[in-house]
């Protein structure tokens, strides 16, 4: 099973945390003790990933004191935010060439790894992506009734069923196609999606949406945690 360079997404300004985020990026907040970004890190660190970037912008000094010392790679984006398409594409030279796993930093997930999973499902002769998608019963802290449609195979198309959970394994060679110097992912993925080549992988266990104050208790209940 071939490792992925990781590209850690963290460079958002966290508004929705609100008054949580006046003082620190939203990668830093914790969970159960543990700031969010260090819950990503040990689930890319645990499924044997050693070459892990993060992208940085609000408050990137404090994100930069807490990641390079255990070994990550840090790029700020400066003088604005590139979005996660744009970010991505930024980041290339420090991930070297080939598929590259991205990670949002704002969840949290209860059961099998997910970075492992998707590793071992990962098809490159099928697929351009191959996310971790989260079955709408299975979310926690959102109400939404999905991002796409999962059929059988593990194809996506858009329209409701399941969560795209913030994880997945994605071949870069559509980032090129985007003139734009600031987009979404969401603009590779409709390429994708055109050639029949993006995939989702249904999690088994449990996900919760940490993107809004109230996604912490949420998760720590998830997680066992007991109030103190």
């Amino acid at each position: 099973m071939r490792n992925f360079p990781v590209l850690m997404f963290a460079a958002g300004f966290g508004t929705r945390m609100g008054a949580l985020t006046r003082d620190r990026p939203k990668p830093l907040i914790e969970v159960a003790g543990k700031p969010l970004i260090d819950h990503a890190l040990t689930l890319a660190r645990d499924a044997g990933c050693d070459h892990i970037v993060a992208n940085l912008h609000y408050r990137a000094d404090m994100l930069s004191r807490h990641l390079e010392p255990v070994g990550v790679r840090t790029i700020t984006e400066e003088p604005k935010i590139l979005e996660t398409g744009g970010g991505l594409r930024n980041a290339l030279p420090f991930l070297g060439q080939g598929p590259v796993l991205t990670m949002n930093t704002d969840a949290i997930w209860a059961g099998p790894n997910p970075v492992k999973l998707l590793k071992a499902a990962w098809m490159p002769d099928r697929m351009d992506a191959l996310m971790m998608t989260v079955p709408v019963a299975r979310a926690i802290g959102q109400d939404s009734q999905g991002d796409f449609t999962r059929a059988e195979s593990g194809q996506l198309f858009r329209g409701p069923g399941v969560i795209y959970g913030g994880i997945q394994i994605i071949k870069t060679d559509l980032l090129e196609r985007i003139e734009q110097e600031a987009f979404s992912l969401n603009l590779i993925w409709d390429l994708m999606l055109e050639r029949d080549r993006l995939f989702g992988l249904a999690y088994p266990g449990r996900w919760c949406d940490v993107g809004h104050p109230g996604g912490i208790r949420l998760a720590e209940k998830m997680l066992g945690v007991r109030d103190v």
